[in-house]
Formats: C-alpha cells, sequence, structure tokens
C-alpha cells in the first residue's frame, strides 16, 4: 500500500474498510478506481491510501461516540439482568456470563467492527430487535438476550450452538452443523460455559454450607 498526497477532497461520513487479510482501515471516503480503490485518510490533509479492489471485502459506517451514562442516574446492572431473567426465563447468572464476555460489562464498548454496548449488538441487529440505543442499558440487555432467545430456540436449545450463532453468525453453526472451527468462537463458547458452571458451583456449595449450618443450630436447640 503506498501512502499519497492528493488535491483536498470534500467532508464525508467516515467509514471503515475492512480488508480479506482481516485488518481494518478507517477513512472519511472511498474511491473505486478499478483494480484499485483508494481510500481517503484525512479530508483534511488530503491523505490517502491506493489498497487492491479485490482486498476490500466490505464497508461499514464509523459508530458513533458512545452516549455516556448519567452519573446522577445510576444503572444497576444486576436490577435490569434480573427484570430481563424474568421476562425471558433465561437463567440470569447465564445472562450475566454472556455480558462479561462480550463486554467485561462496559455498557459503552464498542468493537472493531461497530457492534455496541453490553452485548455487542450489531447496528443491523439492533434495528432488527428495535433497539433504539444500544449503549442504553435496559435496551441493550433486552435486545440481547431477545436475540439469544431466538438462537437458543433455532438450535434445539444446544447452548453451545446457540453461543458460537451469537458470536459467529447462525449461518456458521448451520454450514459447520455445530461450533465453527474457529479458535475465537470456541474460546468464546468454553468461556461463557466455564463461567457459569462456577457460578452455579459457588451456588451449590453456599446453600449446602446454609444447609449445614441451620441443622447444626437446629441440633443445639
Amino acid at each position: 500500500m503506498t501512502l499519497l498526497l492528493f488535491a483536498l477532497a470534500p467532508l464525508h461520513a467516515a467509514e471503515i474498510a475492512n480488508l480479506s487479510n482481516g485488518f481494518s482501515i478507517r477513512h472519511e471516503r472511498h474511491e473505486d478506481l478499478g483494480a484499485v480503490t483508494r481510500l481517503y485518510t484525512s479530508a483534511g490533509t488530503s491523505s490517502y491510501i491506493d489498497v487492491p479492489t479485490s482486498a476490500v471485502a466490505s464497508y461499514e459506517p464509523v459508530p458513533p461516540e458512545p452516549a455516556k451514562l448519567d452519573p446522577a442516574r445510576p444503572v444497576d446492572l444486576n436490577q435490569v439482568i434480573r427484570e430481563v431473567s424474568r421476562r425471558s426465563r433465561l437463567d440470569a447468572d447465564f445472562i450475566a456470563s454472556v455480558i462479561r464476555a462480550e463486554s467485561g460489562g462496559n455498557a459503552n464498548a464498542v468493537s472493531p467492527k461497530g457492534a455496541r454496548g453490553l452485548m455487542q449488538l450489531m447496528p443491523g441487529t439492533a434495528d432488527q430487535l428495535g433497539v433504539k440505543n444500544s449503549f442504553d442499558v435496559a435496551q441493550n440487555v433486552d435486545g440481547g438476550v431477545r436475540y439469544l432467545m431466538q438462537l437458543l430456540q433455532q438450535f434445539n436449545y444446544d447452548v453451545a450452538k446457540a453461543l458460537a450463532a451469537y458470536n459467529a453468525g447462525p449461518q456458521r453453526v448451520t454450514q459447520y452443523k455445530g461450533v465453527p472451527p474457529y479458535r475465537e468462537t470456541r474460546a468464546y463458547v468454553a468461556r461463557i460455559i466455564r463461567d457459569y458452571n462456577r457460578k452455579k458451583l459457588a451456588e451449590m456449595k453456599q446453600a449446602q454450607l446454609a444447609t449445614t449450618r441451620s441443622s447444626a443450630a437446629a441440633g443445639r436447640n
């Protein structure tokens, strides 16, 4: 790729070019010149990068800056998870494990591909789910869980397949008839299941301890 200088170009909405080698280039606008596509990286200095047109897999808009949460109105994420769990009948600990894997609990998270919020909803998915603001905690969790429920139903409540579809897309799970052979996806599925099982095991131990203490107290009376 060669960095060149060119005449001043008008301002356009910024976008991201996803290349077939896995890299992404943020730029202001692009121009298709046939075998070469010109990516204008700065409207102010007129810098651009020429890349082979065949190397550009797709374009997507640069996601807007996330809306900052109002510190005067703190959001109780655990309460949101409990409420969504009640409506969906999906275990609250499972929802929390997915959120931890997706965003680490950061409501303002934005991935390099433009996925947003706690459950990392892509803009198109958010639109289909009716999520108006992916940085709104309640909207994001509600939309992400509804999408996860759709995937669970699609794959006959096979948790591993549903999680793989959430990460890599349902078409990949269908294509490979199971969890796709992608290192990232397999690690993602394993991380969530391991985190969820650890929570449940801890809850069981606490319940057993409480029962033991209760029995001991009753024996002393």
